[in-house]
């Protein structure tokens, strides 16, 4: 019996063949696609709808009417199908028996965590590049974003049967480190710090530890040694206890990741000069001007770009030379990063270096730009960070709204779309919120649950069977169909890198699930007995349930089961 839209289009997808075997359709079945099955945007129209006879008659030297002809006493007899109708100049349109439709919610409850999953991407290993903050000060709000959705992206990968590392690629090398350990120095010495230093409470937080760990282990006091080895004590252990600082939030904030890379490991294991080494080898490096360069026009960027110096000293697009080609060695066939809207520009020469590799840009190298944040309160913009003085920090959003509402509300957007975030709105308890609004109708089917085995409503098959020919409302109907809808969602979301479609259809059921609580019933009105209906529509109420908790966790964020 046919219930899902993947086993509909399979079943499409066999009649097409036999029709081309047994000569009714003049075509080479190699051409036979998989049909694209989708939701018909009037319901009126039916449960399911396919363009495939639009999408082959001109192959088939005939026209979609007649093919869609063709087809319909065909597709008419598959098993749960009550009526195929032809609309328009070719679309079919399929309308399921209540069973077959409701069959589904039985296919949920028992896939339970596996719903929704499937192997799309399984032998692919993906290395997603994300956060990747400099030790310099707490993850700001742009980091937090893309800490949401890159966890969420790699969830999704994940549930697509991808491979995937979560990776923070650590910039401990260079002049913003050289800054940050003056900067601690200053404040150690109750100097003035830098004009190009960092200020802010934590930079006092560190200076402090750094000096408490130095005297406790029987070490001098920085503050007392000449600046040179003073600099080195505040850069070395500051970094480090900055770096656990990043760490402890974006963990409070449930991105874990597999690698740590440093950016210095590159220079000091020879990692660079072999890179380029390899790039000569395939004939687009070039010396000039006593530099070394990388012919990257030849790729399609707007300028070659230097690679070393003519000071000898590396550029910094040849640690990310290096740093790719790491990964690929690595075992990476797909690497990911998720850059901020500032590094825009830096797109081309990225790509460039992906094809002088012999890599394919688009394939083994993606970038995924993020516009920027504004966080917002009482419809100002706000600056509040208790710690670095003029950003607002991750530990900032997460302490004034939650982690729930934070991931959420930092994930459920396209990453070209920048976004204001309202501490008021993601604060609140009602419908407007999007977090609460979903979280809240996962609550509610717990608590029709509850309800329902007070009633002696029950899903054991000893007290009662499951007849899904029982979800026979239009409100089942329509539910159902959201539901079905899951799986596509999630394989569309890793495709394309759009984690914010996981929760856009989140809200999607919610408001599905909220208009069915409504208009049907799972308990028994007064003395009246349990029957068929309220049993099955419990089937379908612990499936909205489950899709929820699965998606939500998708997106890291809890599903709780009261509220």
């Amino acid at each position: 019996m046919l219930v899902t839209p993947e086993e509909l289009a399979e079943a499409i997808h066999t009649v097409l063949t036999t029709a081309v075997d047994d000569g009714s359709l003049a075509l080479p079945v190699e051409e036979v696609p998989l049909p694209r099955v989708e939701r018909p945007r009037n319901r009126d129209h039916g449960d399911w709808a396919t363009n495939v006879a639009m999408q082959l008659a001109k192959k088939a030297g005939t026209n979609p009417r007649a093919l869609a002809e063709l087809l319909v006493p065909r597709l008419a007899e598959l098993d749960g199908v009550d009526s195929v109708e032809i609309a328009g100049p070719g679309f079919l349109n399929f309308r399921l028996s209540a069973a077959s439709a409701g069959e589904l919610a039985r296919i949920i409850v028992e896939a339970g965590e596996a719903y929704g999953r499937n192997d799309a991407l399984a032998g692919q290993h993906v290395n997603l590049e994300y956060v990747s903050a400099n030790p310099t000060g707490p993850v700001h709000l742009g980091g937090a974003r893309w800490a949401a959705v890159g966890d969420s992206l790699a969830r999704i990968l994940v549930a697509c049967g991808a491979t995937v590392t979560r990776e923070y690629y650590f910039n401990d090398h260079g002049t913003q480190i050289d800054r940050f350990a003056s900067s601690l120095l200053a404040s150690a010495r109750g100097q003035e710090i830098p004009e190009d230093g960092y200020g802010g409470a934590y930079i006092t937080e560190i200076t402090q530890k750094v000096i408490a760990d130095e005297l406790a282990a029987g070490r001098p006091d920085p503050i007392g040694l000449p600046d040179d080895e003073a600099t080195e004590v505040f850069r070395a252990h500051g970094v480090d206890l900055m770096f656990d600082a990043i760490k402890s939030e974006l963990h409070a904030f449930r991105s874990d990741f597999d690698v740590f890379f440093h950016e210095e490991s590159l220079h000091s294991s020879g990692a660079v000069a072999r890179s380029i080494d390899i790039l000569r080898e395939r004939g687009v490096i070039e010396d000039r001007d006593g530099a070394t360069w990388l012919r990257t026009t030849e790729f399609g960027d707007d300028k070659d770009r230097v690679l070393i110096k003519s000071d000898g000293n590396a550029a910094y697009f040849a640690a990310d030379l290096a740093y790719y080609l790491d990964k690929r060695e690595r075992g990476a066939d797909c690497c990911i990063f998720l850059f901020g809207a500032d590094h825009h520009g830096y797109v081309g020469r990225m790509m460039a270096m992906c094809s002088a590799f012999g890599d394919e840009p688009g394939v083994n190298m993606q970038i995924i730009i993020g516009q920027f944040v504004n966080l917002v309160k009482d419809g100002a913009p706000v600056r509040m960070s208790k710690r670095a003085g003029t950003i607002v920090t991750l530990a900032d959003l997460v302490d004034a709204v939650g982690v729930d509402a934070a991931r959420y509300a930092l994930a459920r957007s396209s990453m070209d779309s920048a976004i204001d975030i309202d501490l008021n709105l993601l604060a609140s308890t009602s419908n407007d919120n999007p977090v609460y609004y979903v979280q809240y109708a996962h609550a509610r089917t717990c608590n029709v649950a509850r309800n329902a085995a007070e009633h002696g409503v029950s899903r054991d098959p000893e007290k009662a069977a499951f007849d899904p020919g029982a979800l026979d409302d239009p409100a089942d109907s329509a539910l159902l169909g959201t539901l079905a809808r899951f799986p596509a969602t999630v394989a569309q979301a890793a495709q394309l890198r759009e984690q914010h479609r996981v929760a856009r259809y989140l809200e999607q059921l919610a408001a599905a699930y909220h208009a069915w609580y409504g208009t049907t019933r799972v308990t028994p009105r007064g003395d009246d007995a349990v029957n068929a209906g309220h049993v099955a529509r419990l089937w379908l109420n612990d499936a909205v349930g489950q899709v929820l908790a699965n998606g939500l966790d998708l997106l890291g964020v809890s599903a709780p089961d009261r509220m």
